[in-house]
């Protein structure tokens, strides 16, 4: 009867008696966890709000949530019972979480606030609850904004493909670094051409398909790894057919506005062909416990009295609570640590057979939110001259701190430098031989095929708890040590550059460059030390 259908679904939804004390228990922890750690949880919605590529971290605790609903005839009959190893796991989250931000990394604050939310479930409901879960809180992890450090691969991945298509197709092609230009005009891979937002799209929607549809590991696996394939492989021609549609059509269609529209739509009807693929060998009907018989059901042992469920919850309750209040109580004594008076520019006085002259370009690298920034030049008796970019950081956070992907030497919209090569080199820089990023920029505003159009030659590396290293793994490691020990946050970006000999084939204008500035790195290397120190001393 109708009736009685009805009255069986309300019954189902009621919440089992043995487990309203435990789901109070973690709601209110939750609500701590969240408070204590809302800064986080604020940056990481705003990156949503304004990143097409995360908006998706809207809808991903929704989508959790309704999957934990549809396993709550599983759960009912189940008894929590906290985990301490969960608790320990939980320790190392929240120092994770430290640790990012004490020198104001993104990715770890973040991914560490979700495993934290994740873990709760074990720390208070068990290990038993949180297997029957695990998709759903893993689910949660594609709400982190993770994924920009793939940029730069994958724009390169793109150039290749698309000159290579181009040039398979009869279209001649020069390229330089991401730019290049065919007979109808020029075109540049920038990061909107990566394809990360195909790439995160994509594997969001077919781990959940995957998830829904097989019961087979191995075949969710395999459909993960199409989702990851297919998107990369489609922006790839994409990008070829973007470049094909302007060049025959006079560069009338597909550019502008509609160069992202038609990406979008193509990659739309792509993911619908995958999805309508994967579909063939869906074999899931509902939802299945983990660990279930051939009926789909699991054992379960019988919930034991409430006399011994209380003082559990309220001991989980508390060690839950400690483990969330430590990295914010040892924050605060690291804090004590930072200066906060305003920093002058940090000048370098010119050593040796060198002097002091105007700066050798107009090029400024995009190094945002300095404390304080300089750029001078230097020359010797002959020879090109050498410029010096320090941009200094102090009282750093999540909008001003030394290490960023936002740092960049040149970025790859920018009208008026353009990166060609990258690399590294060796340098003698007063704390013995240390490798240093190099590149090669040009003047965009010449023309890519204009002969002669400047070009320099630039070393960049960090000076962080007194250190020089070019890694960024590294100096966040070294950021991290030097709050630690009460150091600070002081910081610098150096960057140096001289201009490369028109006359001279590139590979053997690079060699002398390198020359150039190895030895004014060697001369200056000390002055430069001695001025970051005393810039942090506060002379």
């Amino acid at each position: 009867m109708p009736e009685l259908r009805v009255l069986r679904e309300m019954r189902a939804m009621q919440l089992p008696a043995h487990w309203r004390p435990w789901l109070a228990t973690w709601a209110v922890l939750l609500v701590a966890l969240l408070l204590l750690y809302g800064n986080t949880a604020i940056g990481m919605a705003g990156i949503w709000s304004r990143s097409d590529t995360y908006a998706h971290g809207f809808v991903v605790p929704l989508i959790s949530a309704w999957l934990v609903w549809r396993q709550r005839a599983v759960l009912a009959p189940m008894q929590p019972c906290p985990a301490p190893l969960a608790w320990l796991l939980m320790l190392g989250m929240a120092g994770l979480w430290l640790a990012g931000d004490l020198v104001a990394v993104n990715a770890a604050t973040q991914f560490a606030l979700v495993a934290l939310i994740v873990l709760s479930v074990p720390a208070v409901l068990g290990w038993a609850v949180a297997r029957q879960l695990a998709f759903p809180l893993g689910f949660l992890f594609f709400a982190v904004p993770i994924g920009d450090f793939m940029l730069p691969m994958l724009m390169e991945h793109t150039a290749d493909f698309t000159v290579a298509a181009l040039r398979a197709t009869g279209v001649p092609v020069y390229r330089e670094g991401l730019q290049f230009v065919i007979p109808s005009g020029s075109w540049s891979v920038v990061e909107a051409c990566s394809g990360i937002r195909y790439l995160i799209a994509s594997v969001t929607v077919g781990s959940l398909f995957a998830h829904l549809s097989y019961r087979s590991r191995t075949r969710q696996l395999v459909f993960v790894g199409v989702s990851i394939a297919v998107p990369l492989v489609a922006n790839w021609l994409r990008a070829y057919m973007i470049v094909m549609i302007g060049h025959l059509s006079g560069n009338e269609l597909a550019t502008g506005v509609d160069h992202l529209v038609y990406g979008w739509v193509f990659f739309g009807v792509v993911i619908v062909i995958m999805l309508w693929i994967g579909a063939r060998w869906a074999d899931q009907t509902g939802p299945v416990a983990v660990g279930a018989g051939a009926n789909g059901t699991v054992a379960m042992s019988p919930p034991p009295g409430a006399g011994t469920a209380r003082p559990a919850w309220l001991g989980a309750a508390a060690a839950v609570l400690l483990v969330l209040v430590l990295p914010h109580a040892a924050n605060a004594v690291i804090a004590m640590g930072t200066r906060s008076d305003a920093v002058a520019p940090v000048v370098v006085a010119a050593q040796g057979a060198w002097r002091e002259t105007p700066v050798p370009s107009d090029w400024v690298p995009d190094f945002d939110h300095a404390s304080a920034a300089s750029h001078q030049g230097y020359a010797q008796p002959s020879g090109p001259p050498v410029g010096l970019h320090l941009h200094y950081y102090r009282q750093q956070d999540y909008q001003r701190k030394l290490v960023s992907s936002e740092n960049v030497l040149v970025r790859s919209d920018d009208e008026l430098w353009a990166r060609v090569s990258g690399g590294s080199a060796q340098a003698e820089a007063g704390q013995g031989t240390i490798s240093v990023s190099a590149a090669v920029l040009r003047d965009a505003r010449s023309g890519l095929t204009t002969a002669g159009a400047a070009r320099l030659r630039v070393w960049r590396w960090y000076w962080v708890n007194d250190t020089y290293t070019a890694s960024d793994a590294v100096a966040k490691v070294q950021g991290a040590l030097g709050r630690l020990r009460f150091w600070g946050d002081d910081g610098a970006i150096i960057a140096v550059y001289t201009p490369l000999d028109a006359s001279l084939p590139e590979p053997q204008a690079r060699e002398q460059a390198d020359a150039r500035l190895g030895q004014f790195v060697r001369e200056h290397g000390p002055a430069l030390q001695a001025a970051l120190r005393a810039r942090h001393a506060g002379r």
